[in-house]
């Protein structure tokens, strides 16, 4: 049993391993985001099982916890695909912990998270000795009263910060980190479907963020590297040189 970070959505930042796992795999139980051109790098005789989580219905982790054990005392080769890397807000802990808990050995190959990989692929360095020193990563999933994240803190860190799974509740998280003291004219940046062909960027001002005109997938940065933005992929891809070139 393999547990396996896909990345942020470009199949050519999959690790060798992470690639060469998937392959060989019997079966993939997958994230709703992993891309269908990573899934496709699966065996055509694969069992591909989607459990993603989605808004209005999906898995409880209950279930898939159940389908992780019934899947892996198979004795199939079975890899549980998750986007990003599988530790960084991914549950991955908590599935490590059930397969643990069930007396199976789980291997870990880490994945490039989209909260560096996004802000990379727009051109924005999360980290730049002249404006940011540090950067702080937090999830946007709750963003209420009983939310875990203390954004009063986060507003006060200083750097930059990233907040992943944000988007629908972007409006609560500007109001939060400008009543923290943050200046609603701080720089943002929105990297949507970040290293895939439909990567879409945003920017403006934090105080804009609530009518942005965006989407999930995405990545939220806020801090003054977000002024850095610009389209690193397309760049990048316009003055790749074949390999024999």
């Amino acid at each position: 049993m393999w547990l396996v970070g896909a990345g942020p959505g470009d199949p050519e930042l999959l690790t060798l391993k992470a690639a060469r796992l998937i392959a060989e795999a019997d079966v993939v139980l997958h994230d709703r985001l992993v891309s269908p051109e990573i899934l496709a790098l699966a065996r055509p005789d694969a069992d591909l099982i989607d459990v993603g989580k989605r808004p209005g219905g999906s898995h409880t982790q209950g279930v898939l916890n159940e389908l992780l054990v019934l899947h892996a005392r198979s004795g199939r080769r079975v890899v549980r695909l998750k986007g990003g890397d599988p530790f960084l807000f991914g549950r991955g802990g908590e599935e490590v912990e059930v397969l643990a808990e069930a007396g199976i050995e789980c291997g870990i190959v880490p994945g490039i998270s989209s909260s560096l990989a996004g802000p990379a692929a727009a051109g924005i360095p999360v980290t730049h000795r002249q404006v940011a020193r540090a950067v702080t990563i937090v999830t946007g999933h709750e963003a209420t009263d009983s939310d875990p994240v203390d954004w009063s803190a986060v507003g006060r860190l200083g750097g930059t910060l990233v907040v992943l799974m944000g988007i629908e509740r972007r409006a609560a998280i500007v109001t939060k980190l400008v009543d923290a003291g943050l200046a609603a004219d701080t720089p943002a940046a929105v990297v949507m479907h970040a290293t895939t062909p439909r990567q879409r960027i945003w920017t403006g001002r934090l105080e804009q963020l609530p009518e942005a005109d965006v989407e999930s997938p995405a990545v939220m940065v806020i801090g003054a590297v977000a002024t850095f933005a610009h389209d690193a992929a397309a760049l990048v891809a316009a003055h790749t040189l074949p390999l024999d070139g």
